[in-house]
């Protein structure tokens, strides 16, 4: 047993690895994850400020100096709580290899389960504080023929809500993926390259907005997290999201990672065991940085 703080390297990796291995992991890079205090372990403190615009000045009077702002606090708690954990018998395991053996088990969990819930517990989470707060979906069946209209459409509306155009981002299933690939207002160039016949028709970028394809099967409006995750009868199919990531908070704080050698009480197993809080958050004063497009 060469490696007794192997759950606390695991937490410590897969910290780092949450931006690149999540569909939504620009999502969880906003900076206002460091931006906001945490009160206790899990309730975060949003400061919600207001000010008086500005008024003429009369240069030969001084008037009554007032205080033209209002601060206030908002408490954002994190509500979802979670857990796994693994048995694992010793003569399942390489001893001389023993960190190894246990990164693949949760590599595995990681890739097929953990993430996946994620990503899904995110769009749905973000979709459901978004129509709490006032938020309105665009209906509309997209395709080729239509595709770029309604993201004019979201763009248009961001940008009278004076949301920077700097940052946004379209996230989109693979059907809408080849709407855009096919549609006659997108200008094309192929690059062959070497002559080897390597055509690229990615769409990466649209009107300086980063496109990201995420499968439909994490694009719902809802889902059921009993166990692992699965789609709720009632889910809507998200086409698009169109969202700037300074609209949004991603708590992530793991609290509790613990990897036990076998013992009487474990029935001569080891136990693997963690349990974290994260949540995600549209923020009540910016949800104008998000829109959605639904299936009718």
């Amino acid at each position: 047993m060469n490696d007794l703080n192997y759950a606390k390297v695991y937490s410590d990796q897969l910290a780092q690895a949450f931006p690149y291995a999540l569909n939504f992991g620009a999502l969880y890079a906003t900076k206002n994850n460091g931006r906001f205090r945490f009160k206790g372990g899990k309730t975060i403190e949003i400061p919600v400020i207001t000010t008086t615009g500005r008024s003429d000045v009369d240069r030969d009077s001084v008037d009554a100096l007032t205080r033209n702002y209002e601060n206030q606090w908002e408490e954002l708690v994190l509500t979802n709580q979670r857990k796994w954990s693994t048995l694992i018998h010793p003569a399942d395991v390489d001893q001389t290899n023993y960190a190894a053996t246990i990164a693949n088990i949760t590599s595995v969990f990681n890739n097929e389960h953990k993430f996946p819930e994620m990503d899904a517990y995110t769009i749905s989470k973000i979709y459901s504080d978004w129509i709490y707060l006032g938020g309105e979906p665009e209906v509309s069946n997209v395709d080729s023929d239509n595709v770029i209209s309604v993201f004019d459409l979201l763009m248009a509306n961001m940008t009278e809500a004076r949301i920077p155009v700097s940052g946004r981002i379209l996230y989109v299933t693979p059907e809408i993926m080849m709407a855009l690939k096919c549609a006659p207002e997108m200008s094309r160039s192929f690059v062959v390259n070497n002559g080897g016949g390597d055509v690229n028709r990615t769409v990466t970028t649209l009107d300086g907005v980063t496109v990201i394809e995420v499968p439909a099967s994490l694009m719902k409006t809802e889902y059921n997290f009993s166990v692992g995750c699965t789609v709720s009868e009632n889910a809507q199919q998200i086409e698009m999201l169109l969202i700037h990531p300074e609209s949004v908070i991603t708590p992530v704080s793991y609290e509790f990672a613990c990897l036990d050698e076998p013992s009487a009480a474990t029935g001569g197993k080891y136990v693997y065991y963690e349990e974290s809080f994260e949540d995600v958050f549209v923020l009540p004063n910016r949800y104008e940085g998000v829109s959605f497009v639904v299936k009718p």
